[in-house]
């Protein structure tokens, strides 16, 4: 005697419906307080108004157009540009340094790699106001913070302006963000190294290579997902930096970065229209930034 199989009972609603439902408050939220504020904010970019209670007109990209050639703003995406090419090579640099040395297994390898990424856990406001007493650009008998180190240990003739030089002042900045973060860079690289199969180490040993080849030809050519990873993290925190030149130098000219640029723009002058093309534009910088990363991303994924 046979027995029938007892026919399953399908769902009237598709499979995906659930999970979506879930994620429909989340998908709300962000489509409103990222996407629909985006659009409104170069809808107002497109107008001159100022103030509140301002409805301003609608004058296109005439706000554009005055940025481009403006020297306070070029000023502005100049002091990003120092800075930007200081603090992520600063931060690079120092990362892969401590990697190695902690990826080659030293005594107390925990405790460095926590105090390496502490840094991290502090506020910008917090670590510019330390450092800003740090870089305190008085000299001689009224130098104070670095100077006044190096004068009392003879070395008073490296003792520097530091923000406030003319030239390489957002260079000196970058300082307080590299100590921030370099120990995250190190976690990254730290994991790419762990993520290498000792298989490759010793196969490279066995060709002849030596310790230095075997990190310049075979191990750091692996690391570049990571290195990419921290490319882009580090370009996005540089594009927005705002409380950490506030906090170290306020508002001055020869430090003013196009987000401080933004703020006095906005609040101060009370531009909303020039405010919010300035924002606009930092957001096309993010995106030049952070899309090709994600285009590899996907790639990579469809690759597999």
């Amino acid at each position: 005697m046979s027995v029938k199989p007892t026919a399953v009972k399908r769902s009237k609603f598709p499979h995906w419906l659930p999970g979506f439902l879930v994620l429909l408050p989340s998908i709300a939220l962000i489509g409103y307080f990222v996407y629909v504020l985006l659009f409104q904010n170069f809808l107002l970019s497109m107008t001159n108004r100022k103030g509140i209670n301002s409805t301003g007109e609608f004058i296109g990209l005439e706000n554009y157009g005055q940025l481009v050639i403006e020297d306070r703003f070029q000023n502005s995406m100049q002091n990003l540009l120092i800075f930007t090419v200081a603090f992520i090579g600063g931060t690079m640099l120092i990362g892969l340094i401590m990697a190695v040395l902690l990826e080659r297994g030293i005594p107390g390898e925990g405790f460095f790699r926590s105090a390496f990424i502490f840094p991290m856990a502090l506020s910008f406001i917090a670590s510019g106001l330390v450092w800003g007493f740090l870089m305190n650009p008085n000299r001689d008998e009224n130098a104070g913070g670095l100077n006044w180190l190096l004068k009392n240990i003879g070395l008073g003739a490296l003792q520097n302006p530091w923000w406030q030089a003319n030239t390489w002042g957002m260079a000196a900045l970058a300082l307080p963000a590299i100590w921030m973060f370099s120990g995250y860079i190190m976690a990254l690289f730290l994991a790419g190294f762990r993520g290498i199969p000792d298989d490759v180490r010793e196969a490279a040993k066995i060709d002849g290579a030596n310790e230095f080849q075997i990190y310049t030809k075979v191990l750091f050519p692996l690391l570049g997902p990571a290195a990419l990873s921290a490319l882009v993290i580090l370009g996005h925190i540089s594009v927005k930096v705002f409380d950490l030149v506030v906090a170290v130098s306020f508002k001055q000219f020869r430090t003013e970065t196009p987000a401080v640029y933004m703020w006095v723009t906005t609040f101060d002058a009370t531009n909303f229209g020039k405010g919010a093309a300035i924002a606009a534009i930092l957001l096309i910088v993010t995106a030049i930034i952070v899309i090709p990363y994600l285009v590899s991303v996907y790639k990579g994924e469809k690759t597999r």
